[in-house]
């Protein structure tokens, strides 16, 4: 698994780990064996491909609960995994990408829905520690892609992505916004920026240029050119909210 493979950096311990051990299996305990006898030094060097791998196994973790959340596992949502793996790495990539989706929807029927989101829970208040803001926010805005690849967005999909905001610290809202990407609508466009209509010409100002700052590309740019290109795409759609909330209000 070399797009995933390598020093596995904030998977060393906790609930993150624990899942990273029961997947990735004597994989997992290679790298980590490795890691334990890095210099500082080669700690260092080592840390933008820790980052980016932690980010990538958190997101496939992340998107298991999200896919599994209303007990189903549509082809649309499993494909739009799968898309984001064989267009960035390989067709290799994809295959054991879903392999580890797969171990992962077994990993919760054996845990059973009480401790498989216990544990959910707990990982995302490991990443709250260790992930830096805007990358969760990130982690966010795919899982969201996610619940929307089949067209609709279940109670029970809209519930846990609301739960993982909250527990990996980030604003229950967050979810809603990130969900209102890529709309249509000037009720799409106030809701991208967490606001309503009846918000005035300053919150606005103030709501965009938060969101600007914290999901600028430049803010995941580390975890490697497709992260940052989807990061761009959030990006955009965020300064077309932006610009049709502008024009409909005469605002410059």
């Amino acid at each position: 698994m070399k797009w995933i493979g390598g020093f596995l950096g904030l998977l060393h311990g906790g609930p993150l780990g624990a899942l990273a051990g029961f997947v990735l299996g004597a994989m997992f305990d290679m790298f980590t064996e490795r890691a334990s006898n890095f210099t500082p030094e080669e700690q260092r060097a080592y840390e933008p491909q820790g980052q980016r791998n932690g980010f990538l196994f958190s997101l496939m973790v992340l998107s298991a609960h999200i896919i599994h959340a209303d007990s189903k596992i549509m082809h649309s949502e499993m494909e739009y995994v799968r898309r984001f793996l064989r267009t960035n790495f390989s067709a290799q990539a994809e295959s054991e990408g879903q392999e580890i989706l797969l171990r992962l929807f077994e990993q919760k029927k054996r845990m059973g829905e009480p401790q498989w989101n216990a544990q959910i829970q707990a990982v995302c208040r490991q990443l709250a520690s260790a992930m830096p803001q805007e990358q969760r926010l990130q982690l966010v805005a795919f899982l969201c892609e996610i619940a929307k690849a089949d067209g609709h967005i279940a109670t029970q999909e809209r519930q846990a992505l609301q739960q993982i905001c909250v527990s990996m610290g980030l604003a229950a809202g967050t979810a809603e916004q990130m969900m209102g990407l890529g709309g249509s609508t000037l009720e799409d466009a106030y809701r991208v920026l967490g606001l309503t209509s009846s918000a005035t010409d300053d919150e606005v100002r103030r709501a965009y240029k938060r969101m600007a700052l914290e999901n600028h590309p430049d803010r995941v740019a580390s975890l490697g050119d497709d992260i940052r290109r989807a990061a761009e795409k959030k990006f955009k759609e965020i300064n077309e909210a932006k610009d049709r909330i502008y024009k409909a209000r005469g605002m410059k």
